[in-house]
């Protein structure tokens, strides 16, 4: 591990901040030391941020930057930093532009060659990936699924045979009825549920989804909400011999190739292609 180095803040440069997404312990030496040393500080919700910055004592000014003026609000920041302030940018919580503004700066950034760097800082969606002990070899992350029921179970339906852990996150007042839909594309699925990440009452809870649809059904969520529902696994269809024969069957009359049909098949029903051949073979002796 190399020697700790404080920030040294370059002029023209933008800097994206993680900040804590509940335990203010969580904040880095280094994100505030650059959010003592910029010209100007970015923020999401400036009056939410200004208590963060009074707790550490940072009295560095602070600009409104949202998701109502983020396309105009980026020029802005992007016009500063080529006359050489250099700018921090935070978010509520969390890192800025994962499921929070900050993509249309940091793109301008990059377009225009703005130097820029990224001071890493917590994240709920890894965290709450961690405590529910959801496989986490491969992973989604989805952020916050459309908030009417048609247009989420759309998209979700893209969603539901991935063979990945998948990270969403809700609002409380959301959560039954995103669990409902969830069950309704997924089918049953083991799933965690965790709340309050970092804070006092952080909770985690892990079931099926229909368990947890009953769960939150009875004690309403509060605080934000991570959801990860847990691979997709294909179940074999049930069926012998007689059904892989009359799927090929119905494959070639489609068109399809005998070679290709009886690897088809194969594939659905999770046997190997010589054993289909066998069974169309064997149709063909009798």
């Amino acid at each position: 591990m190399g020697a700790v180095l404080l920030a040294t803040v370059q002029r023209g440069t933008l800097y994206i901040c993680g900040t804590p997404i509940g335990n203010l312990g969580d904040i880095t030496l280094r994100a505030l030391e650059v959010l003592k040393g910029v010209d100007l500080i970015a923020a999401e919700d400036t009056r939410h941020s200004r208590k963060l910055l009074d707790h550490f004592g940072i009295a560095t000014p602070l600009t409104s930057y949202h998701e109502h003026n983020e396309k105009g609000k980026a020029l802005e920041l992007v016009r500063r930093l080529e006359q050489g302030e250099a700018i921090a940018l935070i978010s509520d919580a969390g890192m800025p532009g994962i499921s929070d503004p900050g993509q249309e700066v940091i793109q301008l950034c990059l377009e225009k060659g703005i130097p820029l760097d990224v001071l890493p800082g917590a994240n709920a969606g890894l965290t709450a990936l961690l405590l529910s002990g959801m496989p986490n070899d491969h992973f989604l992350f989805h952020g916050f699924l459309p908030s009417q029921s048609g247009a989420r179970k759309k998209e979700l339906q893209n969603y539901a045979q991935l063979p990945f852990t998948q990270i969403f996150y809700e609002a409380p007042h959301r959560l039954v009825a995103t669990l409902e839909d969830l069950w309704e594309v997924f089918g049953e699925r083991e799933t965690a549920v965790v709340r309050e990440i970092t804070k006092l009452h952080q909770s985690v809870h892990k079931g099926t989804l229909s368990t947890l649809i009953h769960e939150f059904k009875d004690t309403a969520p509060r605080g934000e909400i991570c959801v990860l529902t847990s691979p997709y696994i294909p179940v074999p269809p049930t069926g012998g011999e007689k059904e892989w024969r009359q799927e090929v069957q119905e494959l070639t009359e489609q068109g399809m190739k005998p070679n290709d049909a009886m690897k088809v098949v194969a594939q659905k029903y999770g046997v190997s292609k010589r054993e289909v051949y066998q069974a169309v073979l064997s149709q063909k002796k009798n």
